[in-house]
């Protein structure tokens, strides 16, 4: 039997963990489901944190395990499973893993961050572990004083490579751009230009990766005049960029053609329910600061698509009377004398259960019943409508009752 949930947020980095937080605190039912043996995400695998506010001096690694255990305070789950498919049936979301667990929760945050992009050149997946890596932090210790080749040129493969000198020998980093030209932020290429161990081959690319049962050599190809070089190296650190984790989510939230998720400000995916954080969803600026703040926005907007959908579930879905849904605004006139309208009409005495929307707080319940004028009234039989008045008269809503 599956397990039940207000709230299960799909991923441990600082989108999903500022995520738990913030369910927990509110007393939410709530689980965090990572794929890893260690949450953090993608900061786990970094080490230096010079840019999370408030926070000076401390490692990425020390500042993703505050998160978790500022999460655990509040009584957050967490569990370890990769997400096979999640299915979306109304108030109801179901979350299976790849090794059959079954999860069912009321809302979810897709918190499935990126994987390392693979460039596919000759060499690279024959050589992944044997000298070939995407993490400095997991596998710097291994080239201590050893030659290593960086491809890329942006902030992590800069701040990457600052790392890495403080083990290895000597760093090549194979940049595309013209020499001087890079991606990453001025404060990097300044401290990768200072830097004694770390040289540059410019306007190049990686083309093979060679070696016998181990990285020996890379192959290195001038794109401006095809002249191809070999470097030797024991080590090559590929830092170009990262693929949304969301193969799981086709046809069942709205996708980029890159595969991040669309969502809203409000971190809304086309579900209702379903949000998505961090750096899976389709975003300008990617910082551990940013994923942070997602994640909070759409903890709280579950918490309010919660409160919303239980109330409509147990006071008109399941209601054993029919009922009569009022839709209103506190700024709007026309829409209270309605309200005061059907306050008078004794509708508890004759079988009617009366509800009140205000739809500037409940938005989500309007736009599911198309609520474009106010005020508007509607009959729900079983939870189904039976009518609907916009702006009625009072004999039109006397008819229906």
């Amino acid at each position: 039997m599956s397990e039940k949930y207000d709230l299960i947020i799909l991923g441990g980095g600082p989108a999903g963990m500022s995520s738990a937080i913030y369910g927990s605190r509110s007393r939410l039912k709530t689980l965090v489901l990572e794929s890893k043996r260690k949450t953090g995400g993608q900061p786990a695998t970094y080490h230096d944190m010079e840019n999370y506010p408030g926070v000076p001096e401390t490692t990425a690694s020390d500042l993703m395990e505050n998160f978790r255990t500022h999460a655990e305070k509040f009584d957050t789950e967490f569990k370890r499973g990769e997400v096979k498919s999640l299915e979306v049936n109304g108030f109801e979301k179901i979350v299976k893993t790849k090794k059959g667990e079954e999860y069912r929760a009321k809302s979810v945050v897709i918190a499935t961050g990126a994987e390392p992009r693979k460039l596919g050149i000759k060499g690279e997946e024959e050589f992944k572990g044997k000298g070939v890596s995407y993490c400095a932090t997991c596998d710097a210790d291994i080239f201590t004083d050893l030659d290593v080749v960086v491809v890329g040129n942006g902030n992590s493969a800069v701040e990457e490579s600052i790392y890495l000198s403080k083990f290895v020998n000597k760093i090549t980093m194979i940049v595309i751009h013209d020499e001087g030209v890079m991606d990453a932020e001025k404060i990097l290429q300044e401290k990768a230009m200072e830097n004694e161990k770390i040289e540059f081959v410019w306007n190049s690319v990686l083309e093979e990766v060679k070696g016998d049962g181990i990285v020996e050599k890379a192959v290195v190809k001038n794109i401006k005049n095809g002249e191809k070089s070999e470097l030797d190296c024991s080590g090559v650190f590929f830092f170009v960029g990262r693929v949304p984790s969301t193969d799981f989510l086709e046809g069942v939230v709205d996708l980029t053609e890159g595969g991040y998720v669309e969502t809203t400000k409000q971190m809304e995916t086309n579900q209702p329910g379903v949000y998505a954080v961090g750096d899976v969803r389709n975003k300008v600026v990617r910082q551990v600061i940013t994923a942070a703040g997602d994640g909070a926005t759409a903890a709280v907007m579950a918490q309010g698509y919660i409160e919303e959908e239980d109330y409509w579930q147990n006071h008109v879905v399941n209601a054993d009377k029919p009922a009569l849904v009022a839709f209103w605004s506190v700024t709007d006139q026309e829409s209270m004398d309605v309200i005061s309208q059907l306050e008078g009409m004794e509708l508890e005495d004759k079988g009617y259960k009366f509800i009140k929307i205000d739809t500037y707080k409940n938005r989500l319940i309007s736009d599911r019943y198309d609520i474009e004028e106010i005020p508007t009234v509607l009959k729900l039989e079983s939870g189904k409508v039976d009518s609907k008045l916009v702006k009625p008269e009072k004999e039109e809503i006397e008819a229906i009752i």
